[in-house]
């Protein structure tokens, strides 16, 4: 065999290697995320079968139940508003309500907050910004007693933002989640010029201008990522609504679902996998309307342009 020949032999040989180790690479890629999706997806498989199964248990039960029943989802929308043990619909409504409203008050006092330590330079500015990200490293679980008895002074002089109120609730959310929010928003706020304020100054626009009619439409992105992040918190807790409602209409869905498997020899698996499937429909929606604007805001703000 000439070389000429040996070479070609070798550059052919050569190639069908690369193609290989690529194959295989592409082979090892798809199982590893073939199996990453069916890791996140088999506690969510397990919970719908457990909802149309009438086992009404977690344990003796297959992923595929071996009677499909809807009999859990009508039990819960079965006087869904006004039933004495489980007015499901209620608490889903106070869960939307009370996380929709503290998801907006906290997004437009985040975005002023923000804005102010962003764009003015005044005294004391750093220790405040220090301040407020020293207080959000402790959990909100250490303040849970202290949280308890200034709700129960506050309601004795305001009663619609004491104890077993949604007021005082939301009052305790907005608190927490206001030191983390204007971190994320003051990190965006910096990456918007100056030149666009100083120009509008000049023109003859106030600060209070400058903010609502420049700024806040060129960070619309982070305001969706903290709008959802507020409300999928506030969405979720449970241990702060427990604390603070004591009554059953009064209560959010997580802590109302929590009475289907609190008891100790009636815990009903099915309803609250039900419920719990029910339940998530608000996050899906909101996740797929706002993605893009989550999705462009955690990332535009990661840099400074």
């Amino acid at each position: 065999m000439s070389n000429i020949e040996q070479s070609a032999y070798g550059n052919t040989r050569g190639g069908e290697n690369v193609q290989a180790r690529q194959l295989r690479n592409k082979i090892l890629v798809f199982i590893v995320i073939g199996l990453a999706i069916a890791y996140a997806l088999f506690p969510v498989m397990w919970i719908i079968s457990a909802s149309l199964s009438t086992s009404n248990s977690l344990v003796g039960q297959g992923l595929i139940p071996t009677e499909i029943s809807f009999e859990n989802y009508e039990t819960l929308l079965e006087d869904p508003w006004n039933h004495p043990q489980r007015p499901y619909g209620r608490w889903l409504f106070n869960s939307l309500y009370i996380s929709t409203i503290t998801s907006v008050v906290s997004v437009l006092i985040s975005a002023l907050s923000a804005y102010s330590f962003s764009r003015f330079r005044f005294r004391g500015r750093r220790a405040m910004l220090l301040t407020v990200f020293l207080v959000q490293i402790f959990s909100n679980s250490l303040t849970i007693v202290a949280t308890f008895l200034l709700l129960q002074q506050i309601g004795a002089h305001i009663p619609f933002m004491g104890l077993d109120t949604h007021g005082g609730l939301m009052l305790v959310y907005l608190g927490g989640a206001l030191g983390i929010n204007t971190w994320l928003m003051k990190g965006f706020f910096d990456t918007i010029p100056r030149d666009l304020d100083e120009a509008a100054l000049i023109d003859g626009a106030s600060h209070w201008t400058v903010f609502w009619y420049v700024i806040l439409p060129l960070v619309r992105p982070i305001l969706a990522v903290v709008g959802i992040i507020t409300f999928v918190f506030t969405y979720n807790d449970f241990i702060l609504a427990l604390v603070v409602l004591k009554e059953a209409p009064q209560r959010t869905l997580a802590v109302g679902l929590s009475l289907f498997i609190g008891e100790q020899f009636s815990q009903r698996w099915g309803l609250f996998s039900a419920g719990a499937l029910m339940g998530a429909v608000p996050i899906v929606v909101i996740w797929w309307l706002l993605q893009d604007q989550v999705v462009g805001g955690l990332t535009s703000g990661a840099v400074k342009g």
